[in-house]
């Protein structure tokens, strides 16, 4: 037996001892509550009390929600280390949800750890691989065909290692997770940087990489740098055409795409019961566009409201029994940051272009697009996606479309709504919202992530045409959506994305400007309206959720040697114990460079299961400081000019390292490892830049690479393309301490400067080891 197995089982053990003795008839009766009615687990209330006690008698103060539900979850609760933004947390997660893009690498990792099954409950979710064409049923028709092999390994895969697995054209995962799985103290990882979704339903759901589920599933503690805590205190409640996106709309606008780096926003104050469960949904699932770690709010009526309507009644009620101690913030408790919003008087937002943080009031939007030169006609309205397709979003985009039809109106442009889940679906054509869409002018697309992610055949423009369009969803990064990199995308609500599509125009502003209807008489549109749950309960739809055989043992997982699509890992090599000398640079990139940029998602997402296939996207999108264009580098063993990823796999053969130099916040955007992967898997060593986005930056750890900061930032400008890199005294390698490195220019002429980092003694092994994964073999082989 290795010695993962044996701590399991140790585990498992243990707590059942732990519930046989102490246990109050409050904690007796949540934990006889199944976690979903999926799960045979029940709720860790008991656990969390008892945790949340030691941590109180250590600390000796107030505590903020997100702390009570993040300390709770300590492996080791009486001796971990707890300093805000300091210390490193050792956290014991109750799940771990996969979407199918992500999942084939974790899973595909976690096969090679040698486990027979995963440790907590996981779950995988088809969303990602459905491309929007036509419409949702023959889109969902092609996928199935196209995606079959990836489908198949998933489900397998899933049935073979006790992951439960919800089918294509079951929705959206963060969609299904709020409908199923999230609940009022839940610790989650999601392999989806939208995974803080959950924390509309009370629960800590944050977004990592594949490698960071394989630890969880593997029934190690996953490790997390104690968060700092943002307050937001809300005020106040929301009119007219104001909606929840606007709340986050706004705070993106305080805190920029990196303000929530390193900390959990935690919103709080009387104006939270004003906001709708799933309206509390949108604003946490945004938080990953101001790169925190995650978001939440505290338990309430409106949650219970939807754990009920979602037929979870009983955790709700368990979930009041404990709000006092666990789900509620503590009198007195500090904050890192506080911010203050009124919601009365927040105006609704538009933000955008190119970035999820340049925030537009509706009532300047005009002027700025004006004085931008952004092209102000509309080409294309979308709505849905996991941050807006709840009922209450399409009910009342419903009043808006039904009532521009009322005076002889329709949408003038394309407008397209992206169902959350199933269960949404079949709501909204039972209840004929889905039918005023497509009287309106609508095409209703399957029930997936499509255009948000790039997942958009999208015809009307040409690629490089300058055009604007609008979207509910929750970034709009340079050709996010449809690999157009002129293509203009504006961030805003579902309500003012259907009004706009009205006028298709980005000066019209419907809470103020009258429209002209089809009969020559101007009306205003009426502030919209919408029933915050169905009054007739949710319709399922299809079943669409296939739960793993209590014994997967004989269940084979087959991966085609020739297959293009799907790729066994190879173990990567293991540090020699030697300094990196004489590095080369790959690229040095200028400005922005988000995942995206490093590994591009729309097309390529058919690889996310072949490592070496996948890794022909490096830095397709990024911007070569030395030239200014885009997957454009010299190859420096020859002085030719060629693409970035085959200049990296020259670099390779020839066995020679190279780092990547990049700028502020890099690699921020989606949870994607793959942008960590494919590096490492072309010969990189190191990643050099001025900041690192929270996600990426682990991801680099868990891969092996070494992910170093300028200890000065403006010595990124002392460094060439044309340089070679040394880091030097790596035998050396601690926590804490700077790496020196050597710039040697072309010149001969060398420069020595400091890079930062941020490995604990842990993360200092998986370099040494070659990567994580490796170093979970050499303990699972005996090996100190």
């Amino acid at each position: 037996m290795g010695i993962l197995q044996y701590r399991t089982i140790n585990c498992l053990i243990s707590m059942k001892v732990q519930r046989c003795f102490h246990v109050s008839p409050l904690a007796a009766a949540s934990s006889q509550v199944p976690l979903s009615k999926f799960d045979k687990t029940c709720l860790p209330y008991e656990k969390l009390e008892k945790n949340l006690k030691i941590v109180r008698d250590r600390l000796k103060r107030p505590l903020t929600l997100s702390e009570k539900v993040l300390y709770s979850h300590l492996d080791d609760p009486l001796n971990q280390e707890i300093v805000r933004g300091i210390s490193y947390l050792r956290l014991r997660p109750d799940r771990v949800a996969m979407q199918d893009a992500t999942a084939q690498m974790a899973m595909l990792q976690f096969i090679s750890s040698g486990l027979p099954r995963v440790a907590v409950p996981s779950t995988i979710h088809c969303d990602h691989l459905i491309q929007a064409q036509v419409g949702g049923e023959k889109d969902l028709k092609r996928a199935k065909d196209i995606n079959k092999e990836v489908y198949n390994f998933l489900q397998t895969a899933g049935a073979k290692y006790g992951v439960g697995f919800w089918k294509p054209g079951s929705g959206i995962i963060h969609q299904i997770i709020l409908e199923n799985y999230a609940f009022p103290g839940l610790l989650m990882i999601g392999t989806d940087s939208h995974t803080p979704n959950g924390g509309g339903l009370g629960g800590l759901c944050i977004g990592v990489g594949g490698a960071d589920a394989v630890d969880v599933m593997a029934d190690i503690p996953w490790e997390l740098k104690c968060p700092k805590v943002i307050g937001v205190k809300l005020s106040g409640s929301l009119k007219g055409w104001t909606s929840p996106k606007d709340i986050i709309l706004k705070v993106a606008d305080i805190l920029t795409v990196k303000g929530g780096t390193g900390a959990i926003i935690e919103y709080h104050g009387p104006g939270v019961d004003n906001i709708s469960c799933t309206g509390m949904g949108t604003i946490c699932n945004m938080g990953a566009e101001i790169g925190a770690t995650t978001s939440i709010f505290p338990f309430n009526k409106r949650m219970k409201d939807y754990l009920n309507s979602t037929n979870r009644s009983k955790i709700g009620d368990a979930a009041e029994q404990h709000r006092p101690t666990l789900f509620t913030p503590d009198v007195g408790c500090e904050y890192d940051q506080l911010i203050e919003l009124d919601l009365s008087s927040l105006e609704p937002h538009i933000n955008g272009p190119f970035t999820p943080d340049l925030a537009h009031p509706i009532s300047k939007l005009k002027q700025s697009a004006e004085i931008a030169g952004w092209p102000t006609d509309i080409k294309v309205s979308l709505i849905g996606s996991c941050t807006n397709s709840s009922y209450e979003d399409m009910a009342r985009c419903a009043n808006i479309a039904k009532e521009a039809m009322a005076h002889g109106l329709k949408s003038k442009i394309p407008f397209n709504i992206t169902p959350g889940s199933e269960q949404i679906r079949a709501t909204i054509e039972r209840d004929g919202i889905a039918d005023i869409f497509r009287k309106f002018g609508g095409t209703v697309l399957a029930n997936a992530c499509g255009p948000c992610i790039g997942q958009w055949d999208r015809k009307d423009v040409k690629k490089g045409e300058k055009n604007t369009i609008v979207t509910s969803y929750n970034r709009n990064f340079t050709g996010r959506n449809d690999a157009n990199p002129a293509t203009h995308c504006f961030v805003t609500s579902p309500e003012m994305c259907t009004a706009l599509a009205i006028e298709a125009s980005l000066n019209f502003n419907p809470t103020n400007d009258k429209i002209k209807g089809a009969n020559g008489k101007e009306f205003k549109l009426s502030d919209p309206f919408g029933d915050e749950l169905p009054v007739r309960g949710f319709d399922p739809g299809q079943d669409t959720y296939q739960e793993p055989p209590e014994d997967g043992s004989s269940v084979n997982v087959i991966v085609d040697s020739k297959s293009e699509r799907l790729q066994l890992l190879e173990p990567f090599d293991v540090w020699d114990g030697k300094d990196l000398i004489d590095m080369r640079i790959l690229i040095k990139v200028k400005g922005k460079c988000t995942t995206d940029h490093i590994s591009a998602a729309g097309p390529w997402l058919k690889f996310r299961g072949h490592l070496d296939n996948i890794s022909n996207n490096l830095f397709l999108t990024a911007t070569n400081a030395e030239n200014g264009e885009l997957n454009k580098v010299k190859n420096r063993l020859n002085n030719t000019w060629g693409t970035v990823p085959e200049v990296a796999r020259a670099y390779k053969a020839a066995s020679e390292k190279w780092v990547a130099v990049g700028d502020e916040n890099y690699g921020e955007g989606s949870s994607r490892e793959h942008a960590a992967l494919e590096p490492r898997h072309l010969g990189g060593r190191a990643i050099i830049v001025k900041s690192f986005a929270r996600i990426h930056e682990t991801n680099l750890k868990k891969q092996g690479l070494l992910p170093l900061t300028f200890a000065e930032p403006t010595d990124y400008d002392k460094i060439q393309p044309t340089d070679r890199i040394s880091l030097v005294g790596l035998k050396d390698l601690a926590p804490g301490k700077p790496v020196k490195c050597i710039i040697k220019h072309e010149s001969g002429t060398t420069e020595e400067i400091l890079l930062n980092h941020t490995l604990n003694e842990q993360q200092i092994e998986w370099f040494k080891a070659g990567s994580a994964l490796n170093r979970m073999k050499q303990l699972a082989a005996g090996k100190k």
